[in-house]
């Protein structure tokens, strides 16, 4: 036999990849660090030392007058705050869970209409949304003045009034928050989990709790947080339903009044009470594991076989888009409507074209409208970049100080826009290194900033939640391929995760355009957004002009949510 030499090629050398260092980690999460202490952290110390210091020195004055039992106010302010909040997540998770999971997962008539209409709150805006509800169920309302004509009524039979009517306007205009993010979470949903366990024997409502349930609370936590937030910054829906006192009524009036030592002490606490919810919110999501272990999910939705069962569902879809649709539609309605004419009647007597004319020919009116889009795009792009950055460290990155970045990056969660805006009023009205050197309060800028800093942890979370249902194995596989960091995070987590980051950066972007809690702190003439413009023109009865903005401000919107909706599509299909 004769025997060939082996010539085995030299050895390959590899260039590494900076993706490939240890160290990497630390180069994309150095900025997030940076940015969370210069504009989270940074504010927030700077409004706790003006809260404990007194012409110069050390003192606890403003704490002491807070917990005084001689001056309640304050008290009942913070009691009223956190039960109205609590009240509100419940009441938004019950519709928004229920309504996304009967959506995504069955078919029945009106189902295609409901999963349109179902975004239509997010085109109002909690301080649209509080018109629309006054306009139309308050104690001059259209609907309270109609009946009580058609009955011959001495009084109205009902007006929205007190807790229930900012439970109700809540409600209304922030089940969406869970309705996106628990939407996505059932998309991601494996349907042979609940099969199986049906085929064991399990009810649906043990199905519901046990497994159902768990898998949606990350969805769920992140929702919880963000309305919790939300309802904590309210101020026009207790202003304008009866409710005397709110932790956000004492701090904007503190600060009108130019007591800042005391807005920044209540800024303080509120944000204590709202850091505790924080804590116990991330405590429950920490009690299990919630990654979905399917390589590959075709959900489904179940169509409603039952005559009767379509019926009602026919019936109650029909009932679902007249509430949808109504609130805008009396908006639209009394947007024709001239300034100054409609006091007493049911509806507006005389009616305009000249609000519209003058939001797109006259420069002022317009102004607001392109501040809005300005800042909140600015903002926006932000929470897109360092958002998703975060989510994908948090979720699939081992480091050092994981556990210091979870806490920074979920600190703006528990600032209610009204203690972003004193905390910032606190860190830049005088020039410091993270403002360049610059004071920003009464520029451009500091919109945009309090915009990114409330509207961070909406990516953030939106995308961790899709991360965390991902199983990582997917993307091991490909770099064991010999994929790069790079090429995998883009090829595969990226579109996989698409959904998430595409609800989050919505919200963010949407939000942002109708920012009311913390603008009303920050603005100046010529910063004035679309929501402190319609707030002003509120309380000059110019009620056509306001509303002429909210119809606006709702068309932009929805324009970006039938682009998102494109985008996304209805990837779910129909099994029979």
């Amino acid at each position: 036999m004769i025997f060939k030499k082996n010539s085995s090629p030299g050895p390959i050398i590899r260039q590494q990849s900076i993706t490939s260092s240890p160290y990497f980690v630390y180069i994309l999460i150095a900025p997030l660090f940076l940015v969370l202490l210069a504009y989270v952290l940074f504010p927030l110390y700077q409004t706790f030392i003006q809260s404990i210091r007194i012409e110069g020195s050390f003192s606890l004055k403003n704490y002491a007058r807070f917990f005084s039992l001689e001056h309640t106010a304050n008290l009942e302010a913070l009691w009223t705050s956190v039960y109205i909040s609590v009240l509100s997540v419940v009441t938004c998770a019950i519709v928004g869970v229920t309504m996304a999971f009967l959506l995504e997962r069955y078919e029945f008539p009106g189902r295609k209409a409901l999963t349109v209409l179902a975004m239509v709150p997010m085109a109002l805006p909690p301080l649209v949304g509080v018109l629309s509800f006054t306009f139309l169920y308050g104690e001059s309302g259209i609907i309270p003045r109609t009946l009580k004509l058609w009955f011959d009524m001495d009084h109205v039979p009902f007006a929205l009034k007190g807790v229930w009517g900012v439970l109700m306007v809540h409600t209304f205009t922030m089940y969406t928050y869970f309705y996106m993010t628990a939407s996505a979470a059932i998309k991601g949903l494996d349907p042979s989990l609940e099969e199986a366990a049906a085929s064991l024997g399990a009810g649906r409502i043990y199905i519901w709790r046990r497994i159902i349930l768990p898998m949606l609370t990350p969805a769920i936590v992140a929702s919880s947080l963000l309305v919790f937030m939300i309802a904590m910054a309210s101020y026009t829906a207790p202003l304008i339903f009866g409710i005397e006192r709110t932790m956000t009524m004492q701090i904007y009036l503190s600060r009108t009044n130019g007591n800042l030592d005391m807005a920044a002490t209540q800024s303080t606490l509120l944000s204590v009470v709202s850091i505790l919810f924080l804590i116990i919110m991330r405590w429950y999501q920490g009690l299990r594991n919630y990654q979905n272990l399917s390589k590959g999910v075709s959900v489904h939705r179940t169509e409603v076989q039952s005559t009767w069962g379509k019926y009602a569902a026919m019936l109650l879809s029909t009932l679902g888009v007249i509430i949808l649709l109504l609130p805008i539609l009396v908006l639209v309605l009394i947007s024709f409507s001239t300034d100054g004419t409609w006091t007493t009647q049911i509806l507006p007597p005389e009616y305009t074209f000249k609000h519209y004319i003058e939001l797109f020919t006259n420069g002022k009116t317009w102004r607001p409208i392109a501040n809005s889009f300005k800042m909140s795009f600015v903002a926006t792009i932000g929470n897109v970049i360092f958002g998703v950055a975060a989510a994908y460290a948090m979720v699939r990155l081992k480091f050092k100080g994981k556990t210091l970045l979870d806490v920074f990056i979920m600190l703006p969660w528990a600032l209610p826009g009204t203690v972003v805006g004193i905390n910032l009023i606190a860190a830049f009205s005088t020039p410091s290194i993270y403002s360049f050197g610059q004071v920003l309060i009464g520029t451009f800028w500091i919109l945009p900033l309090a915009y990114f800093v409330r509207h961070l942890p909406l990516v953030f979370r939106s995308t961790s939640a899709t991360l965390m249902q991902m199983d990582p194995s997917i993307e091991e596989a490909a770099r064991n391929l010999g994929a790069s960091w790079w090429y995998s995070f883009r090829r595969i987590v990226f579109p996989l995760s698409l959904s998430g980051i595409l609800a989050g950066t919505l919200l963010a972007f949407v939000t942002g355009i109708g920012e009311f809690v913390s603008s009303i702190l920050l603005f100046t003439t010529r910063t004035a957004p679309i929501s402190v413009e319609i707030f002003q023109r509120m309380y000059a009865f110019e009620f056509g002009t306001a509303c002429a903005y909210g119809v606006l401000q709702i068309i932009l919107i929805i324009i970006v949510l039938f682009l998102s909706k494109k985008m996304t599509g209805d990837k779910a299909g129909t099994a029979v």
